[in-house]
C-alpha cells in the first residue's frame, strides 16, 4: 500500500498487468491479503460484474475490487481475482512493468 506501505501480494501472484482501473493502470492478482466489502453488481466496459470493493489490511484504503462473478462467457477467469490500482501500490522489488 502506497499509504501505508502493507505488504497486500507478491509478483508470483500476479496475473496481468494490462488492466485499468478507476485511478489508471491496474493489475489482476490471483491471491491479495486484504479485506472485503459489499457485494455491488456493476456494468463495466467487459460487461456485467458482481464485485466488491477491496482495503488495505493496514489503513483500509480502497485499493481495487474483487471480481465474484462474470456474467460474459469470455470474462469467467477474472472470477475470484482482485484488481489492485498501481497508483495505490508501492513496488517494493523492481519488475518490468
Amino acid at each position: 500500500c502506497s499509504n501505508c506501505k502493507t505488504h497486500l501480494a507478491t509478483i508470483h501472484s500476479m496475473i496481468s498487468t494490462g488492466y485499468n482501473g478507476r485511478h489508471g493502470r491496474a493489475f489482476l492478482f490471483d491471491v491479495v491479503q486484504v479485506p472485503e466489502g459489499e457485494l455491488s453488481d456493476l456494468l463495466m466496459t467487459t460487461g456485467r460484474h458482481i464485485m466488491r470493493d477491496i482495503y488495505c489490511c493496514g489503513c483500509g484504503t480502497k485499493m481495487g475490487w474483487k471480481y465474484d462473478k462474470a456474467y460474459e462467457l469470455t470474462q469467467k477467469y477474472k472470477e475470484g481475482k482482485y484488481l489492485l490500482e498501481r497508483n495505490l501500490l508501492v513496488v517494493t522489488r523492481p519488475w518490468k512493468l
